[in-house]
């Protein structure tokens, strides 16, 4: 079951929090869009244990592999999507990785709508 998140609240638990929840963010997005796309080797903990390993370097990837995810997850369930893995690698690589929380979150808010009958 995919959680609908308020996209503002998040930001600003994130900045309040000095990006503690910024971290459950990263999570738990990892998590919904892996559920959404019946992908159970993609999981939050691992993304998270990885980007720190490699001193972020993995996060940029993550990106990169979140876009596909959606991607495929939007396909699954029927809804019309465009693939936007690309963008989110530039997001990442110009340090705008939180625009990608956003979009990723407002992609997952639409499924958890339909799952919801919303």
């Amino acid at each position: 079951m995919i959680k609908e998140r308020n996209i503002v609240v998040a930001i600003l638990l994130s900045i309040v929090t000095c990006g503690i929840y910024g971290i459950y963010w990263f999570i738990t997005l990892t998590d919904d869009a892996s559920r959404a796309n019946d992908d159970p080797s993609f999981t939050g903990v691992k993304a998270f244990l990885f980007t720190l390993i490699t001193c972020g370097i993995y996060s940029i990837y993550w990106n990169y592999k979140i876009g596909k995810e959606m991607f495929e997850a939007n396909q699954k369930h029927g809804i019309t999507a465009n693939d936007n893995s690309i963008m989110y690698l530039i997001l990442s690589i110009f340090g705008f990785s939180i625009v990608t929380y956003c979009l990723v979150q407002n992609e997952l808010n639409t499924l958890a709508r339909q799952q919801n009958g919303n």
